[in-house]
């Protein structure tokens, strides 16, 4: 006995102190965490092309494509149009605007020319150039540059190439030869390496120099400097406060409600908020922590105490069922596994889509959301299991310390399917009518930000040096009553008193009165005030890169659960209760008339992100039922009894993350709210879908397909005994 308290008391000690060295390590890597331009400000480049009025086609190109670049600085750049020939580009978390220029280079004309001076590759038909490095047999290095060219390149260098070896190709750039590699062999697949350069350095700049070549347009460098946050030193000690806060809150819920247990998996949540931060820090060169970054935080924080939840309902039900205390938390982890595992990798699966066919805030979301569900697995997994064996190890094998629960009255959930979907169709009924409403009086079907549909720039330079939450405070007021609208962004110049004021697009009168308002207000210099339009910085490639994604994904969880549930019904199921949550949702931007903006596809993503593992906890219940309860149990018993077993976790699991965005809600700033609100609308539907419509769906499609079936053997003895007549 001595020797197994011993253990506990060890055991308990080494999760005490991972946490304190965890929370250490994390508080002093806090600087090190690289913040987006929406929460700590970066640099700001405007390029203008050297064509006065360039074709909309080239413009989109060209910014599609240093949208490319800027996002090998930074997964959060936003790359967008300002007025008729200008190209705006934020790169947020970093402060040097000349080191960023000499990385992306000037963007300016490239070609490759033969001996002749013929022109035999013309820079936008290089698709991608990358530094690399050669390790030789010797151990000695080669730098070199390789190049993926296009299709049209591809043929057009093949020539080239097998006309002029052992002739050099000379790169030249704005007029001034650059590098002239010497052709060895006629280069026929579309890839290509230039080696011999001195110095990895060397190999980088002349990339660089390649890639910004490429454009559509010639750019020259207007003006760069470094802007202050969106959002303001503000919101994100707005935002610590919530998360502390909710983080408290949900220490208390689970002590409450599921004891010595909700001790433990309160200890494995402090490691997992402390190894978060740790791996925030380390990787700051590969993740940029913005708002939809955020979300993926808040949303595998919610899957961390939902595989609690999962766990700890179980070890209930075993007490309930008279097992002991051991047996009871063995067995509860045991039969939770294939739950946590599948809920866990659908999520995962969902999140490696999105970064590797997102772009910008969506290539942001899945990575933190993909960090914090490996992260979330092994302290549910891991840590929570030790500890609670540790405790157990030190005497506390009392029932009452963990809780009991038994079955109850089984509710008719399938019963009442038709009310269900009753509520969902006028749910989406709303929807159609708030789309139709918008059309009308907004000319399109939500109420786009400016974010998706561009808007106006205003700059002001104002007397005074004010801060971002003086300009909140004071400024935005004087610009809403001008444009009768929420949702203006303010960001500061560095180092000047000079203000960048965003707002939906203004026509030439309103232009007027908000410079009158500011002159009026603020004592300003009407002839340093200046507007430009600008585009979405949402582009349509991000959002068809979104979309697409998002189907991807969707397909690809929808495989998964077929093969892991070895039966098509339940990946239907599972995904037409997603595709319902998210329509509901977007039915709800275009009822209320929620700004829709880059935040919107955060949303949106953090739902499919959700909403999924919540269905394949009650879809496990029920393969584990089916082989369980009584062979005579119809299939309408089945789905009731398994939703009524797992809906205190339904309810309990969503209401703790629904909890902490109520938090951030309360104490965030507008732009914050603006993104906790739909969050909760989302968090409330995916539980309803999971509990009563996910089950209802794959009760309907056996009775259909089990139909089917029956009239196929009807129908094939009647075909029998027709071919011998026949006969």
């Amino acid at each position: 006995m001595k020797n197994r308290k011993g253990q506990g008391f060890l055991g308990l000690a080494i999760v005490l102190a991972a946490i304190a060295v965890f929370a250490y390590v994390g508080y002093i890597s806090l600087p090190q965490i690289k913040l987006g331009l929406d929460l700590a400000g970066g640099v700001s480049i405007t390029y203008q092309t050297l064509v006065e009025d360039p074709s909309a086609e080239d413009m989109s190109d060209t910014i599609y494509k240093l949208q490319e670049r800027a996002t090998e600085k930074s997964s959060e750049a936003q790359v967008y149009r300002e007025g008729s020939n200008r190209i705006n580009i934020d790169i947020p978390g970093v402060s040097d605007a000349n080191a960023i220029l000499a990385e992306l280079g000037r963007p300016g004309s490239l070609y490759f020319a033969d001996e002749t001076g013929a022109t035999v590759l013309t820079g936008d038909q290089v698709a991608h150039a990358e530094a690399g490095i050669i390790e030789g047999q010797g151990g000695g290095r080669s730098y070199v540059v390789s190049l993926t060219l296009t299709e049209e390149g591809a043929k057009a260098f093949a020539d080239a190439t097998a006309a002029n070896i052992g002739k050099p190709i000379f790169i030249v750039y704005d007029g001034k030869i650059i590098s002239y590699p010497t052709v060895r062999q006629a280069i026929t697949e579309g890839k290509a390496q230039i080696d011999g350069m001195e110095s990895f350095e060397a190999a980088s700049d002349l990339a660089s120099f390649i890639r910004i070549g490429s454009l559509s347009l010639e750019l020259e460098e207007l003006r760069s400097n470094v802007v202050g946050a969106k959002l303001g030193q503000d919101a994100i000690a707005s935002s610590l406060k919530a998360a502390a806060v909710g983080f408290a809150v949900l220490a208390l819920f689970m002590l409450a409600v599921y004891l010595l247990p909700g001790l433990a998996a309160v200890l494995a949540l402090m490691v997992y908020v402390g190894l978060m931060l740790c791996l925030l820090a380390a990787f700051n060169t590969e993740i940029t922590l913005t708002l939809p970054g955020i979300a993926g935080i808040i949303l595998s924080i919610g899957m961390a105490v939902d595989a609690n939840v999962i766990i700890f309902t179980r070890i209930k039900e075993e007490i309930g069922e008279g097992r002991g205390v051991e047996a009871a938390v063995q067995t509860g982890f045991k039969k939770a596994l294939s739950a946590i595992i599948d809920g866990n990798i659908t999520t995962l699966i969902a999140a490696f889509v999105l970064y590797l066919r997102g772009s910008g805030t969506v290539k942001g979301f899945a990575t933190t959301l993909g960090l914090g569900i490996l992260l979330s697995m092994f302290t549910a997994l891991f840590v929570t299991r030790f500890t609670l064996q540790s405790l157990i190890k030190l005497g506390f094998v009392n029932p009452k310390f963990f809780g009991k629960k038994r079955d109850g009255r089984v509710i008719h959930f399938i019963g009442r399917r038709y009310i269900y979907m009753a509520v969902s169709a006028v749910l989406l009924l709303g929807g159609v009518v708030g789309m139709t409403r918008n059309s009308r009086d907004l000319g399109g079907l939500f109420h786009y930000g400016i974010d998706f549909k561009g808007g106006t720039s205003t700059n002001v330079t104002f007397l005074e040096d004010m801060s971002l939450e003086a300009i909140s405070a004071r400024v935005v007021p004087v610009v809403e009553s001008i444009t009768k609208e929420a949702g203006t962004q303010t960001q500061k110049v560095e180092g000047t008193t000079e203000v960048i004021i965003k707002t939906r697009s203004l026509n030439l009168q309103e232009r007027e009165a908000l410079s009158e308002a500011l002159i009026d207000n603020f004592g300003v210099d009407g002839e340093k005030i200046t507007a430009e339009s600008i585009s979405a910085a949402v582009s349509d490639e991000m959002r068809t890169d979104a979309l697409v994604a998002t189907i991807i994904s969707t397909l690809a969880m929808l495989v998964y659960i077929w093969i892991r549930f070895k039966d098509i019904k339940f990946a239907l199921s599972s995904v037409l209760a997603l595709v319902h949550d998210v329509m509901v949702v977007i039915a709800v931007y275009a009822l209320l008339r929620w700004s829709v903006g880059s935040t919107f596809i955060a949303c949106i993503l953090t739902i499919v992100g959700y909403s999924i593992n919540a269905t394949i906890v009650i879809f496990d219940r029920i393969r584990e039922n089916q082989t369980v309860l009584p062979r005579n149990t119809s299939r309408e018993e089945l789905i009731n009894i398994s939703v009524t077993q797992t809906l205190t976790r339904s309810i309990n699991a969503s209401l703790t993350t629904f909890v902490m965005l109520l938090i951030l809600y309360i104490f965030g700033v507008s732009s914050i709210r603006e993104f906790a609100l739909p969050l909760m609308v989302g968090i409330v539907l995916g539980t309803y879908s999971s509990v009563c419509l996910a089950g209802a769906l794959w009760y309907m499609m056996g009775r259909f397909w089990g139909k089917k079936r029956a009239v196929a053997v009807k129908e094939e003895p009647r075909a029998k005994k027709a071919g011998k007549k026949k006969d």
